[in-house]
């Protein structure tokens, strides 16, 4: 090695961001094993590398001792003294044993750790710069695709979609560029590895703040996602802010900003509702877009009944009970859906206030009440927990008699 190798190495520094003591120090350490397999030794040796000039030094170190019993690794006190009168037992005797031909040999090592050196150092830049990502969005190009995992561009590594983590349906071309969820990124023989995922909830969650800007500044909060990836999803959101529209912010003007989601995420339906700290009315607004009469909850349980118009219970359901699978997803509470038939209400007769305080107090509370949430040991509250959504009720008391909406998904 030479001062033009030293100065190879600050300049390797500063273009790859590698440190050359450290890489100095890993060429110090390879010399000793290099020395040990190439001269056959079992001494105990150190080399040195000076900094400046580049020149290399090994030395074989032995300990001092009154009475020698391994001649590899000790030295008498005598012989020690003989070279230096002030030497002590227990201090440490260096020779230096470099041989003539070692230039070669240091000049081989010192290239192969190099190489290796950069490999690791460079592993090691990206898994630091793309471990603090995980969680958020990244765009990426896709470069391949191999037994039916995804492999994208994201920047100075790859990403892998697997199977798992592929939207049911979505077709995947080479070039395509497609906006992932960053889930984690592994450390593997080959380099850090990028785990995306285009299912996770988290995707949704980081486009609305990408393109709702009262999301991104924390004036509309998100409070729970539910999600079927490539056929729909229900956002709940809430604004502490009397004069904030939350729906109206997240759907923006003409529909424009929850459109774009809906099209990064090839035609995904979504569905957002507000959030409430009422459990009876949170539940009335996860089921949307179907309307609800009433909500009978039981806290100990988490556990709600919902009463619905007869023409509304399918849509309340959802295909293949999509929509209320959503809506237990988005609550957190497990939730049965009743039509106001089953639970003894005659919807012909829906009328006004009158009919309300006559039927529905009467006939919800001492039929459905008694004969079907007597086990919870609810009965006692029926009351109290039926009337929660009375204005619910009373809205679609008003409306009862008009003409009943189309079914939609």
């Amino acid at each position: 090695m030479n001062v033009e190798f030293l100065e190879a190495l600050r300049d390797l520094e500063k273009e790859r961001n590698i440190s050359a003591d450290i890489i100095l120090d890993a060429i110090d350490a390879a010399l000793v094993s290099a020395y040990k397999k190439n001269f056959g030794s079992s001494q105990n040796v150190r080399t040195e590398i000076n900094r400046e000039t580049g020149d290399f030094h090994v030395y074989s170190r032995k300990t001092i001792v009154e009475e020698v019993e391994d001649p590899n690794a000790e030295i008498s006190l005598e012989e020690a003294e003989k070279i230096n009168p002030g030497y002590e037992p227990g201090d440490i005797y260096e020779l230096e044993v470099t041989p003539r031909d070692f230039g070669r040999i240091a000049a081989q090592t010192a290239k192969q750790v190099v190489v290796q050196r950069m490999r690791e150092a460079e592993r090691s830049v990206i898994y630091d710069e793309y471990i603090n990502m995980e969680g958020d969005i990244m765009t990426g190009m896709i470069q391949r695709i191999e037994n039916r995992s995804v492999y994208l561009d994201v920047g100075k590594t790859e990403a892998i979609l697997t199977p798992g983590e592929q939207m049911p349906g979505e077709l995947y071309r080479h070039g395509d560029r497609l906006k992932v969820y960053m889930v984690e990124i592994r450390k593997t023989n080959r380099g850090p590895q990028v785990v995306v995922s285009r299912t996770h909830p988290g995707l949704l969650k980081r486009l609305f703040e990408q393109e709702v800007p009262e999301i991104y500044d924390g004036t509309v909060e998100i409070k729970s996602i539910a999600r079927e990836a490539g056929s729909r999803s229900k956002i709940a959101v809430y604004s502490r802010h009397e004069n904030v529209d939350s729906l109206g912010a997240c759907v923006g003007a003409k529909g424009m900003r929850v459109q774009a989601i809906v099209d990064e995420l090839r035609g995904e339906k979504i569905d957002i509702v507000k959030w409430s700290e009422d459990p009876a009315t949170f539940i009335s607004n996860a089921l949307s877009p179907a309307k609800v009469l009433a909500v009978d909850i039981s806290e100990e349980e988490k556990f709600a009944r919902v009463v619905v118009p007869d023409y509304q219970l399918s849509l309340a359901i959802g295909k293949e009970g999509q929509n209320a699978r959503l809506a237990v997803k988005l609550t957190g509470w497990k939730i049965d859906i009743k039509s106001a038939s089953e639970v003894g209400w005659n919807e012909d007769e829906i009328s006004g206030d009158d009919y309300y305080d006559d039927v529905y107090e009467d006939e919800f509370e001492d039929g459905y009440a008694e004969e079907e949430y007597i086990e919870g040991g609810a009965a006692d509250d029926a009351e109290d927990d039926i009337v929660d959504m009375e204005e619910v009720i009373a809205e679609e008391v008003a409306a009862a008699d008009g003409e009943a909406p189309e079914e939609g998904e």
